[in-house]
Protein backbone atom coordinates (compact mmCIF):
# COMPACT_ATOMS: atom_id res chain seq x y z
CA UNK A 1 0.00 0.00 0.00
CA UNK A 2 1.40 3.37 -1.02
CA UNK A 3 2.01 5.70 1.91
CA UNK A 4 0.82 9.22 1.18
CA UNK A 5 0.82 12.23 3.48
CA UNK A 6 -2.74 11.33 4.47
CA UNK A 7 -1.63 7.90 5.62
CA UNK A 8 -0.40 9.41 8.85
CA UNK A 9 -2.53 12.08 10.40
CA UNK A 10 -5.38 13.93 8.86
CA UNK A 11 -5.94 15.89 12.05
CA UNK A 12 -9.10 17.72 12.27
CA UNK A 13 -9.96 21.18 12.86
CA UNK A 14 -12.34 23.33 11.18
CA UNK A 15 -11.68 25.63 8.42
CA UNK A 16 -12.43 29.23 8.21
CA UNK A 17 -12.31 32.93 7.92
CA UNK A 18 -10.83 35.84 9.80
CA UNK A 19 -12.07 39.24 10.74
CA UNK A 20 -11.52 42.56 9.11
CA UNK A 21 -12.81 44.58 12.05
CA UNK A 22 -11.28 48.03 12.30
CA UNK A 23 -8.61 48.23 14.97
CA UNK A 24 -6.00 50.65 16.15
CA UNK A 25 -3.17 48.16 15.70
CA UNK A 26 -2.35 46.66 12.29
CA UNK A 27 -2.91 42.90 12.15
CA UNK A 28 -4.98 42.84 15.34
CA UNK A 29 -8.56 41.56 15.34
CA UNK A 30 -10.67 42.93 18.18
CA UNK A 31 -13.56 40.90 19.62
CA UNK A 32 -16.94 42.08 18.35
CA UNK A 33 -19.52 43.32 20.86
CA UNK A 34 -21.84 40.65 22.17
CA UNK A 35 -25.06 40.11 20.28
CA UNK A 36 -28.27 38.42 21.34
CA UNK A 37 -28.46 36.05 18.37
CA UNK A 38 -26.21 35.18 15.43
CA UNK A 39 -26.95 36.86 12.13
CA UNK A 40 -27.11 34.37 9.26
CA UNK A 41 -26.48 35.73 5.75
CA UNK A 42 -29.05 34.79 3.11
CA UNK A 43 -28.21 31.42 1.55
CA UNK A 44 -31.54 30.41 0.05
CA UNK A 45 -30.00 29.39 -3.28
CA UNK A 46 -26.74 28.16 -1.77
CA UNK A 47 -23.73 28.93 -4.02
CA UNK A 48 -25.87 29.64 -7.09
CA UNK A 49 -26.37 33.20 -5.82
CA UNK A 50 -23.15 33.89 -3.93
CA UNK A 51 -20.04 32.10 -2.79
CA UNK A 52 -16.60 32.90 -1.34
CA UNK A 53 -13.09 33.13 -2.68
CA UNK A 54 -9.66 34.07 -1.40
CA UNK A 55 -8.83 37.74 -1.92
CA UNK A 56 -5.55 39.32 -2.96
CA UNK A 57 -2.43 38.41 -1.00
CA UNK A 58 -1.39 40.84 1.71
CA UNK A 59 1.55 40.81 4.09
CA UNK A 60 3.20 37.41 4.19
CA UNK A 61 0.79 36.20 1.50
CA UNK A 62 -2.18 36.23 3.90
CA UNK A 63 -5.53 36.46 2.08
CA UNK A 64 -8.87 37.72 3.31
CA UNK A 65 -12.03 35.85 2.28
CA UNK A 66 -14.40 37.80 0.04
CA UNK A 67 -17.91 37.18 -1.29
CA UNK A 68 -18.29 36.83 -5.07
CA UNK A 69 -21.00 36.00 -7.57
CA UNK A 70 -22.38 32.47 -7.47
CA UNK A 71 -21.79 29.62 -9.89
CA UNK A 72 -24.58 28.37 -12.20
CA UNK A 73 -25.06 24.67 -12.94
CA UNK A 74 -23.51 23.29 -16.08
CA UNK A 75 -24.13 19.95 -17.75
CA UNK A 76 -21.80 16.95 -17.61
CA UNK A 77 -22.55 14.03 -19.90
CA UNK A 78 -19.45 11.94 -19.20
CA UNK A 79 -21.37 8.65 -19.22
CA UNK A 80 -22.48 9.01 -22.83
CA UNK A 81 -26.07 9.82 -21.82
CA UNK A 82 -27.58 12.49 -24.04
CA UNK A 83 -28.77 15.79 -22.58
CA UNK A 84 -32.01 15.89 -24.58
CA UNK A 85 -33.65 19.17 -25.49
CA UNK A 86 -36.82 20.03 -23.62
CA UNK A 87 -36.02 17.99 -20.53
CA UNK A 88 -36.44 21.09 -18.35
CA UNK A 89 -40.15 21.22 -19.14
CA UNK A 90 -40.67 17.47 -18.62
CA UNK A 91 -38.62 17.19 -15.47
CA UNK A 92 -40.23 15.70 -12.34
CA UNK A 93 -38.52 16.10 -8.96
CA UNK A 94 -37.78 12.81 -7.20
CA UNK A 95 -35.43 13.47 -4.27
CA UNK A 96 -33.42 16.22 -2.57
CA UNK A 97 -30.98 15.76 0.31
CA UNK A 98 -27.71 17.16 1.62
CA UNK A 99 -24.31 15.57 2.15
CA UNK A 100 -21.99 16.67 4.97
CA UNK A 101 -18.49 15.23 4.99
CA UNK A 102 -15.33 15.27 7.09
CA UNK A 103 -16.72 17.55 9.80
CA UNK A 104 -13.87 16.47 12.12
CA UNK A 105 -15.22 17.83 15.39
CA UNK A 106 -11.97 17.95 17.32
CA UNK A 107 -10.84 18.15 20.93
CA UNK A 108 -7.98 20.53 20.19
CA UNK A 109 -6.58 20.17 23.72
CA UNK A 110 -6.36 16.36 23.73
CA UNK A 111 -3.03 14.81 24.77
CA UNK A 112 -3.46 12.27 21.96
CA UNK A 113 -3.16 14.81 19.15
CA UNK A 114 0.08 15.04 17.15
CA UNK A 115 0.35 18.76 16.39
CA UNK A 116 4.11 18.62 16.94
CA UNK A 117 4.56 16.56 13.76
CA UNK A 118 3.19 19.27 11.45
CA UNK A 119 6.38 21.35 11.32
CA UNK A 120 8.34 18.42 9.92
CA UNK A 121 6.74 19.27 6.59
CA UNK A 122 7.08 23.05 6.79
CA UNK A 123 9.13 24.72 4.03
CA UNK A 124 12.79 24.59 5.04
CA UNK A 125 16.22 23.10 4.37
CA UNK A 126 15.13 19.50 5.05
CA UNK A 127 13.14 17.60 2.40
CA UNK A 128 9.45 17.37 3.29
CA UNK A 129 7.87 13.95 3.67
CA UNK A 130 4.45 15.24 2.59
CA UNK A 131 2.93 13.10 5.35
CA UNK A 132 2.67 15.33 8.41
CA UNK A 133 1.07 18.44 6.89
CA UNK A 134 -2.39 17.95 8.41
CA UNK A 135 -1.46 17.13 11.98
CA UNK A 136 -2.10 20.76 13.00
CA UNK A 137 -4.23 23.62 11.68
CA UNK A 138 -4.50 27.15 13.03
CA UNK A 139 -8.32 26.96 13.06
CA UNK A 140 -8.57 23.65 14.87
CA UNK A 141 -10.35 25.03 17.94
CA UNK A 142 -13.39 26.16 15.89
CA UNK A 143 -14.75 22.91 14.46
CA UNK A 144 -17.91 22.98 16.55
CA UNK A 145 -18.80 26.49 15.45
CA UNK A 146 -18.27 25.58 11.79
CA UNK A 147 -20.53 22.53 12.14
CA UNK A 148 -23.28 24.63 13.73
CA UNK A 149 -22.97 27.29 11.04
CA UNK A 150 -23.31 24.65 8.32
CA UNK A 151 -26.47 23.39 9.99
CA UNK A 152 -27.85 26.95 10.03
CA UNK A 153 -27.13 27.37 6.30
CA UNK A 154 -28.80 24.04 5.43
CA UNK A 155 -31.88 24.90 7.47
CA UNK A 156 -32.17 28.19 5.65
CA UNK A 157 -31.77 26.59 2.21
CA UNK A 158 -34.50 24.06 3.14
CA UNK A 159 -35.33 23.05 -0.47
CA UNK A 160 -33.44 21.80 -3.48
CA UNK A 161 -32.44 24.93 -5.44
CA UNK A 162 -33.27 23.31 -8.80
CA UNK A 163 -36.35 21.19 -8.16
CA UNK A 164 -37.75 23.07 -5.17
CA UNK A 165 -38.30 19.74 -3.44
CA UNK A 166 -37.86 19.93 0.36
CA UNK A 167 -34.61 18.44 1.64
CA UNK A 168 -35.57 14.97 2.87
CA UNK A 169 -32.49 14.21 4.96
CA UNK A 170 -28.82 14.88 5.60
CA UNK A 171 -26.09 12.25 5.54
CA UNK A 172 -22.68 12.65 7.16
CA UNK A 173 -20.13 10.67 5.13
CA UNK A 174 -17.58 9.99 7.84
CA UNK A 175 -14.78 11.56 9.85
CA UNK A 176 -17.53 13.11 11.93
CA UNK A 177 -15.19 13.15 14.94
CA UNK A 178 -11.43 13.54 14.70
CA UNK A 179 -9.98 11.01 17.09
CA UNK A 180 -12.69 8.48 18.07
CA UNK A 181 -12.94 10.13 21.51
CA UNK A 182 -16.11 9.97 23.61
CA UNK A 183 -16.37 13.77 23.92
CA UNK A 184 -15.84 14.41 20.19
CA UNK A 185 -18.44 11.80 19.18
CA UNK A 186 -21.03 13.32 21.52
CA UNK A 187 -20.24 16.90 20.43
CA UNK A 188 -20.81 15.93 16.80
CA UNK A 189 -24.16 14.26 17.50
CA UNK A 190 -25.30 17.16 19.70
CA UNK A 191 -24.33 19.74 17.05
CA UNK A 192 -26.60 18.05 14.51
CA UNK A 193 -29.39 17.32 17.01
CA UNK A 194 -29.35 20.82 18.52
CA UNK A 195 -29.04 22.14 22.06
CA UNK A 196 -26.28 23.56 24.22
CA UNK A 197 -22.79 22.48 23.19
CA UNK A 198 -19.45 23.30 24.78
CA UNK A 199 -16.44 22.19 22.74
CA UNK A 200 -14.02 22.22 25.65
CA UNK A 201 -12.21 19.64 27.75
CA UNK A 202 -9.77 19.27 30.61
CA UNK A 203 -9.67 22.46 32.67
CA UNK A 204 -12.91 24.29 31.88
CA UNK A 205 -11.49 27.56 33.24
CA UNK A 206 -8.60 27.96 30.78
CA UNK A 207 -7.13 26.67 27.52
CA UNK A 208 -4.45 23.98 27.81
CA UNK A 209 -2.87 23.27 24.45
CA UNK A 210 -0.45 24.36 21.77
CA UNK A 211 -2.30 27.60 20.91
CA UNK A 212 -2.12 29.42 24.24
CA UNK A 213 0.62 31.85 25.25
CA UNK A 214 1.91 30.07 28.34
CA UNK A 215 5.57 31.23 28.52
CA UNK A 216 6.70 27.87 29.95
CA UNK A 217 5.50 25.87 26.92
CA UNK A 218 5.27 28.55 24.20
CA UNK A 219 6.34 27.17 20.83
CA UNK A 220 6.67 29.62 17.93
CA UNK A 221 5.78 26.95 15.34
CA UNK A 222 2.07 27.31 16.26
CA UNK A 223 -0.27 30.25 15.78
CA UNK A 224 -0.93 31.97 19.12
CA UNK A 225 -4.03 34.16 18.69
CA UNK A 226 -3.32 36.12 21.90
CA UNK A 227 0.20 36.96 20.73
CA UNK A 228 3.65 36.09 22.04
CA UNK A 229 4.51 36.29 25.77
CA UNK A 230 7.04 38.90 26.81
CA UNK A 231 10.54 37.94 25.72
CA UNK A 232 9.39 35.29 23.22
CA UNK A 233 9.67 35.33 19.44
CA UNK A 234 6.59 36.15 17.38
CA UNK A 235 5.18 32.88 16.08
CA UNK A 236 5.92 31.75 12.51
CA UNK A 237 2.33 31.97 11.23
CA UNK A 238 2.40 35.70 12.09
CA UNK A 239 5.99 36.47 11.11
CA UNK A 240 6.12 34.43 7.89
CA UNK A 241 2.52 34.06 6.71
CA UNK A 242 0.87 37.25 7.91
CA UNK A 243 -1.58 35.73 10.42
CA UNK A 244 -3.22 38.29 12.74
CA UNK A 245 -3.62 38.54 16.49
CA UNK A 246 -7.15 37.76 17.73
CA UNK A 247 -7.29 38.57 21.47
CA UNK A 248 -9.64 36.35 23.46
CA UNK A 249 -10.18 33.80 20.68
CA UNK A 250 -9.34 30.77 22.82
CA UNK A 251 -11.85 31.78 25.48
CA UNK A 252 -14.46 32.53 22.80
CA UNK A 253 -13.91 29.11 21.23
CA UNK A 254 -14.53 27.42 24.60
CA UNK A 255 -17.79 29.24 25.36
CA UNK A 256 -20.98 27.17 25.43
CA UNK A 257 -23.38 28.00 22.60
CA UNK A 258 -26.80 26.83 21.51
CA UNK A 259 -26.54 24.66 18.39
CA UNK A 260 -29.53 25.14 16.11
CA UNK A 261 -29.81 21.48 15.09
CA UNK A 262 -30.92 20.19 11.70
CA UNK A 263 -34.59 20.57 10.77
CA UNK A 264 -34.40 17.28 8.84
CA UNK A 265 -33.48 13.70 9.81
CA UNK A 266 -29.78 12.93 9.56
CA UNK A 267 -27.83 9.73 8.99
CA UNK A 268 -24.27 8.76 9.91
CA UNK A 269 -21.47 7.04 8.01
CA UNK A 270 -18.33 5.67 9.70
CA UNK A 271 -14.94 7.20 8.73
CA UNK A 272 -11.34 6.33 9.52
CA UNK A 273 -11.05 9.20 12.04
CA UNK A 274 -14.17 7.85 13.75
CA UNK A 275 -12.71 4.35 14.03
CA UNK A 276 -8.95 4.88 14.34
CA UNK A 277 -6.70 7.08 16.49
CA UNK A 278 -5.70 10.05 14.34
CA UNK A 279 -7.35 8.17 11.47
CA UNK A 280 -4.53 5.62 11.34
CA UNK A 281 -4.01 3.57 14.48
CA UNK A 282 -6.31 0.96 16.08
CA UNK A 283 -8.10 2.77 18.91
CA UNK A 284 -8.67 0.13 21.56
CA UNK A 285 -5.20 -0.18 23.01
CA UNK A 286 -4.68 0.43 26.71
CA UNK A 287 -1.60 2.61 26.21
CA UNK A 288 -3.24 4.98 23.73
CA UNK A 289 -6.32 5.26 25.92
CA UNK A 290 -4.18 6.12 28.94
CA UNK A 291 -2.42 8.84 26.93
CA UNK A 292 -5.76 10.27 25.74
CA UNK A 293 -7.20 10.49 29.26
CA UNK A 294 -3.91 11.39 30.94
CA UNK A 295 -2.30 14.58 32.21
CA UNK A 296 0.71 14.99 29.89
CA UNK A 297 0.71 16.48 26.39
CA UNK A 298 3.58 16.66 23.91
CA UNK A 299 3.98 20.23 22.65
CA UNK A 300 7.29 20.16 20.75
CA UNK A 301 9.14 17.35 18.95
CA UNK A 302 12.62 16.22 19.92
CA UNK A 303 15.34 18.57 18.73
CA UNK A 304 16.75 17.44 15.40
CA UNK A 305 14.05 14.81 14.89
CA UNK A 306 14.34 12.85 11.65
CA UNK A 307 10.92 12.96 9.89
CA UNK A 308 11.47 9.58 8.24
CA UNK A 309 12.41 7.93 11.53
CA UNK A 310 9.42 9.48 13.32
CA UNK A 311 7.16 8.19 10.57
CA UNK A 312 8.66 4.72 10.92
CA UNK A 313 8.30 4.76 14.70
CA UNK A 314 4.70 6.01 14.58
CA UNK A 315 3.59 3.23 12.29
CA UNK A 316 5.62 0.57 14.05
CA UNK A 317 4.33 1.38 17.56
CA UNK A 318 2.62 4.76 18.09
CA UNK A 319 1.94 4.10 21.76
CA UNK A 320 5.62 3.36 22.46
CA UNK A 321 6.79 6.51 20.66
CA UNK A 322 4.30 8.75 22.47
CA UNK A 323 5.07 7.11 25.82
CA UNK A 324 8.80 7.81 25.30
CA UNK A 325 8.08 11.43 24.37
CA UNK A 326 5.82 11.93 27.38
CA UNK A 327 8.34 10.28 29.66
CA UNK A 328 11.04 12.72 28.59
CA UNK A 329 13.31 10.00 27.25
CA UNK A 330 13.50 11.78 23.90
CA UNK A 331 12.05 15.20 24.53
CA UNK A 332 11.52 17.91 27.12
CA UNK A 333 8.70 19.63 25.19
CA UNK A 334 5.91 18.20 27.37
CA UNK A 335 3.35 20.08 29.46
CA UNK A 336 1.02 19.16 32.29
CA UNK A 337 -2.69 19.35 31.38
CA UNK A 338 -5.89 18.47 33.21
CA UNK A 339 -6.76 14.81 32.78
CA UNK A 340 -10.24 14.13 31.38
CA UNK A 341 -11.98 10.75 31.27
CA UNK A 342 -14.32 12.09 28.57
CA UNK A 343 -11.38 11.84 26.17
CA UNK A 344 -11.48 8.05 26.33
CA UNK A 345 -11.39 6.17 23.04
CA UNK A 346 -14.50 4.40 21.81
CA UNK A 347 -14.87 1.22 19.82
CA UNK A 348 -17.05 1.10 16.71
CA UNK A 349 -19.81 -0.58 18.72
CA UNK A 350 -19.65 2.14 21.38
CA UNK A 351 -19.80 4.90 18.76
CA UNK A 352 -22.86 3.29 17.18
CA UNK A 353 -24.48 3.16 20.63
CA UNK A 354 -23.95 6.90 21.20
CA UNK A 355 -26.17 7.61 18.18
CA UNK A 356 -29.01 5.92 20.08
CA UNK A 357 -28.12 7.32 23.51
CA UNK A 358 -28.36 10.99 22.43
CA UNK A 359 -31.62 10.66 20.50
CA UNK A 360 -32.60 12.72 17.49
CA UNK A 361 -34.26 11.70 14.24
CA UNK A 362 -34.24 9.07 13.01
CA UNK A 363 -33.56 7.07 16.17
CA UNK A 364 -30.02 5.73 15.83
CA UNK A 365 -29.35 7.95 12.79
CA UNK A 366 -29.47 5.01 10.41
CA UNK A 367 -27.68 2.47 12.55
CA UNK A 368 -29.79 -0.61 13.28
CA UNK A 369 -30.33 -3.07 16.12
CA UNK A 370 -28.04 -5.46 14.22
CA UNK A 371 -25.32 -2.80 14.19
CA UNK A 372 -25.76 -2.32 17.95
CA UNK A 373 -25.55 -6.03 18.67
CA UNK A 374 -22.72 -6.93 16.29
CA UNK A 375 -20.69 -3.72 16.40
CA UNK A 376 -20.99 -3.17 12.64
CA UNK A 377 -21.65 0.14 10.87
CA UNK A 378 -23.15 -0.70 7.45
CA UNK A 379 -26.89 -0.58 6.75
CA UNK A 380 -29.54 0.34 4.20
CA UNK A 381 -32.79 2.34 4.18
CA UNK A 382 -35.33 3.43 1.60
CA UNK A 383 -36.52 6.91 0.71
CA UNK A 384 -39.39 6.59 -1.76
CA UNK A 385 -38.09 5.08 -5.00
CA UNK A 386 -34.51 5.29 -3.72
CA UNK A 387 -32.45 2.80 -1.76
CA UNK A 388 -29.60 4.29 0.27
CA UNK A 389 -26.76 1.81 0.85
CA UNK A 390 -24.31 2.85 3.57
CA UNK A 391 -20.92 1.11 3.71
CA UNK A 392 -18.29 0.96 6.45
CA UNK A 393 -15.01 1.27 4.54
CA UNK A 394 -12.76 1.64 7.61
CA UNK A 395 -10.10 -1.03 8.03
CA UNK A 396 -10.00 -1.60 11.82
CA UNK A 397 -6.49 -2.99 11.53
CA UNK A 398 -5.16 0.49 10.81
CA UNK A 399 -4.08 2.99 8.16
CA UNK A 400 -5.79 5.89 6.47
CA UNK A 401 -6.93 4.05 3.34
CA UNK A 402 -9.97 1.79 3.44
CA UNK A 403 -11.46 -1.52 2.25
CA UNK A 404 -14.39 -3.85 3.03
CA UNK A 405 -14.38 -7.10 4.95
CA UNK A 406 -15.70 -10.07 2.98
CA UNK A 407 -18.86 -10.42 5.07
CA UNK A 408 -19.87 -6.85 4.27
CA UNK A 409 -19.02 -7.27 0.58
CA UNK A 410 -21.26 -10.36 0.42
CA UNK A 411 -24.02 -8.37 2.14
CA UNK A 412 -23.57 -5.62 -0.48
CA UNK A 413 -23.74 -7.90 -3.51
CA UNK A 414 -26.76 -9.76 -2.11
CA UNK A 415 -28.52 -6.45 -1.40
CA UNK A 416 -27.85 -5.16 -4.91
CA UNK A 417 -29.31 -8.36 -6.38
CA UNK A 418 -32.52 -7.73 -4.37
CA UNK A 419 -32.76 -4.04 -5.31
CA UNK A 420 -33.72 -4.15 -8.99
CA UNK A 421 -36.93 -2.23 -8.28
CA UNK A 422 -35.11 0.73 -6.71
CA UNK A 423 -32.80 3.53 -7.78
CA UNK A 424 -29.70 2.84 -5.68
CA UNK A 425 -27.24 5.38 -4.26
CA UNK A 426 -24.22 4.14 -2.31
CA UNK A 427 -22.56 6.12 0.51
CA UNK A 428 -19.19 5.61 2.15
CA UNK A 429 -16.38 7.58 3.67
CA UNK A 430 -13.59 6.44 1.36
CA UNK A 431 -13.50 6.96 -2.38
CA UNK A 432 -12.98 4.01 -4.70
CA UNK A 433 -9.41 5.19 -5.32
CA UNK A 434 -8.59 5.40 -1.60
CA UNK A 435 -9.76 1.86 -0.78
CA UNK A 436 -6.42 0.16 -1.34
CA UNK A 437 -5.81 -1.13 2.19
CA UNK A 438 -5.72 -4.97 2.31
CA UNK A 439 -4.21 -5.11 5.83
CA UNK A 440 -5.47 -8.01 7.95
CA UNK A 441 -5.03 -8.57 11.69
CA UNK A 442 -2.05 -10.66 12.72
CA UNK A 443 -3.98 -12.53 15.39
CA UNK A 444 -7.44 -12.48 13.83
CA UNK A 445 -9.04 -13.39 10.52
CA UNK A 446 -6.55 -13.71 7.69
CA UNK A 447 -9.22 -13.37 5.01
CA UNK A 448 -8.12 -10.78 2.46
CA UNK A 449 -10.17 -7.60 2.43
CA UNK A 450 -12.00 -6.25 -0.60
CA UNK A 451 -10.47 -3.13 -2.16
CA UNK A 452 -11.98 -0.27 -4.13
CA UNK A 453 -11.66 -1.58 -7.68
CA UNK A 454 -13.60 -4.74 -6.80
CA UNK A 455 -16.31 -2.75 -5.01
CA UNK A 456 -16.63 -0.41 -7.99
CA UNK A 457 -16.94 -3.39 -10.36
CA UNK A 458 -19.78 -4.77 -8.22
CA UNK A 459 -21.61 -1.43 -8.34
CA UNK A 460 -21.12 -1.12 -12.10
CA UNK A 461 -22.53 -4.63 -12.52
CA UNK A 462 -25.80 -3.39 -10.98
CA UNK A 463 -27.50 -0.98 -13.46
CA UNK A 464 -29.77 0.37 -10.72
CA UNK A 465 -26.78 2.10 -9.03
CA UNK A 466 -26.57 5.70 -10.27
CA UNK A 467 -24.14 7.26 -7.78
CA UNK A 468 -21.46 6.57 -5.19
CA UNK A 469 -21.27 9.50 -2.73
CA UNK A 470 -18.22 9.84 -0.45
CA UNK A 471 -15.60 12.15 1.09
CA UNK A 472 -12.23 11.43 2.75
CA UNK A 473 -9.95 13.36 0.37
CA UNK A 474 -11.10 16.84 1.51
CA UNK A 475 -11.41 17.81 -2.17
CA UNK A 476 -14.50 18.38 -4.31
CA UNK A 477 -14.37 15.94 -7.21
CA UNK A 478 -16.94 14.27 -9.47
CA UNK A 479 -15.81 11.31 -11.58
CA UNK A 480 -17.78 9.47 -14.28
CA UNK A 481 -17.56 5.69 -13.87
CA UNK A 482 -18.75 4.16 -17.19
CA UNK A 483 -20.19 0.65 -17.51
CA UNK A 484 -18.65 -1.62 -20.16
CA UNK A 485 -21.97 -1.89 -22.01
CA UNK A 486 -22.81 1.82 -21.83
CA UNK A 487 -24.09 4.19 -19.17
CA UNK A 488 -22.56 4.06 -15.71
CA UNK A 489 -22.59 5.82 -12.37
CA UNK A 490 -21.20 9.06 -10.97
CA UNK A 491 -18.72 9.06 -8.09
CA UNK A 492 -19.44 12.25 -6.13
CA UNK A 493 -16.73 13.25 -3.65
CA UNK A 494 -17.27 16.25 -1.38
CA UNK A 495 -14.71 18.36 0.46
CA UNK A 496 -14.46 18.81 4.22
CA UNK A 497 -15.68 21.18 6.91
CA UNK A 498 -12.10 21.51 8.16
CA UNK A 499 -10.19 22.71 5.15
CA UNK A 500 -10.96 25.40 2.61
CA UNK A 501 -13.60 25.86 1.24
CA UNK A 502 -15.63 24.31 4.11
CA UNK A 503 -18.60 23.28 1.96
CA UNK A 504 -21.44 20.77 2.03
CA UNK A 505 -23.32 19.52 -1.06
CA UNK A 506 -27.03 19.40 -1.95
CA UNK A 507 -27.91 16.48 -4.23
CA UNK A 508 -31.19 16.45 -6.18
CA UNK A 509 -32.48 13.80 -8.57
CA UNK A 510 -35.08 14.51 -11.25
CA UNK A 511 -36.75 12.29 -13.85
CA UNK A 512 -36.36 13.88 -17.29
CA UNK A 513 -39.23 11.87 -18.76
CA UNK A 514 -37.05 10.50 -21.57
CA UNK A 515 -35.39 7.50 -19.96
CA UNK A 516 -32.75 9.60 -18.21
CA UNK A 517 -32.24 11.14 -14.79
CA UNK A 518 -30.47 14.36 -13.89
CA UNK A 519 -28.45 14.45 -10.69
CA UNK A 520 -27.97 18.08 -9.66
CA UNK A 521 -25.25 18.92 -7.15
CA UNK A 522 -25.03 22.36 -5.53
CA UNK A 523 -22.39 23.41 -3.04
CA UNK A 524 -23.41 25.06 0.25
CA UNK A 525 -21.22 27.53 2.15
CA UNK A 526 -21.75 27.62 5.90
CA UNK A 527 -23.39 30.66 7.49
CA UNK A 528 -20.14 32.23 8.70
CA UNK A 529 -19.49 35.62 7.07
CA UNK A 530 -16.58 36.69 4.88
CA UNK A 531 -13.61 38.41 6.50
CA UNK A 532 -15.56 41.66 6.74
CA UNK A 533 -17.98 40.89 9.56
CA UNK A 534 -16.17 37.91 11.04
CA UNK A 535 -15.35 38.15 14.72
CA UNK A 536 -15.64 36.33 18.02
CA UNK A 537 -19.03 37.35 19.44
CA UNK A 538 -20.96 34.19 18.54
CA UNK A 539 -20.62 30.80 16.86
CA UNK A 540 -21.48 32.12 13.38
CA UNK A 541 -18.84 34.87 13.54
CA UNK A 542 -16.29 32.36 14.80
CA UNK A 543 -17.10 30.09 11.84
CA UNK A 544 -16.35 32.97 9.48
CA UNK A 545 -13.03 33.45 11.26
CA UNK A 546 -12.33 29.74 10.83
CA UNK A 547 -12.97 29.89 7.08
CA UNK A 548 -10.34 32.60 6.65
CA UNK A 549 -7.77 30.71 8.68
CA UNK A 550 -8.39 27.64 6.52
CA UNK A 551 -7.94 29.73 3.37
CA UNK A 552 -4.44 30.55 4.62
CA UNK A 553 -3.23 27.06 5.54
CA UNK A 554 0.43 27.21 4.54
CA UNK A 555 0.45 23.57 3.48
CA UNK A 556 -2.60 23.20 1.22
CA UNK A 557 -4.85 26.19 1.68
CA UNK A 558 -6.75 26.14 -1.63
CA UNK A 559 -6.88 22.72 -3.27
CA UNK A 560 -10.13 21.49 -1.69
CA UNK A 561 -12.33 23.65 -3.91
CA UNK A 562 -11.84 21.42 -6.96
CA UNK A 563 -12.84 22.67 -10.43
CA UNK A 564 -16.11 23.99 -11.81
CA UNK A 565 -16.82 20.44 -13.03
CA UNK A 566 -16.75 19.26 -9.40
CA UNK A 567 -19.24 21.69 -7.85
CA UNK A 568 -22.51 23.02 -9.30
CA UNK A 569 -23.37 20.55 -12.06
CA UNK A 570 -26.10 18.54 -13.76
CA UNK A 571 -25.03 14.91 -14.17
CA UNK A 572 -26.87 12.87 -16.79
CA UNK A 573 -27.46 9.15 -16.11
CA UNK A 574 -29.78 6.42 -17.42
CA UNK A 575 -33.00 5.91 -15.47
CA UNK A 576 -32.82 2.30 -14.25
CA UNK A 577 -36.59 2.22 -13.67
CA UNK A 578 -37.55 3.44 -17.16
Amino acid sequence: MEISRRNLIRNAVTAGGLTAAATALPGVVRPSPASAAPTVPGTSTATLERTYTRGAAGAGGYRKVIAVAGEPHHVRAGLGVEAAAGRETRRQAMLAFVQLSDVHVVDAQSPLRLEWADRLDDPGPLPATGIFTSSYRAQEMLTGQVADSMVRAINQVANGPVTGKPLALAIQTGDNSDNSQYNEVRWNISLLNGGEVRVDSGNLRTWEGVADSNPLTYDAAYWHPDGAPKGKLVDRPRSEYGFPVVPGLLDAARRPFTAEGLDIPWYSVFGNHDGLVQGNFPAKTLQLNLIATGALKVISPPAGADPQQLLQDLFADPAALLTNLLGGALNSGVRLVTADRDRRLLSRKQIVEQHFALGGAPFGHGFTDVNRQQGTAYYTFDQGAFRFVVLDTVNPNGYYDGSLDKTQFTWLTDLLARSTDKVVMVFSHHTSDSMGNPLVATGGSLEPRVTGATVLDALLAAPQVIAWVNGHTHVNKITPRPRPGGGGLWEITTASHIDWPQQARIIEVADNGDGTLSIFTTMVDHAGPASVGAGTADAVQLAGLARELAANDWHDGSKGLGTLDDRNVELLVDNPLA
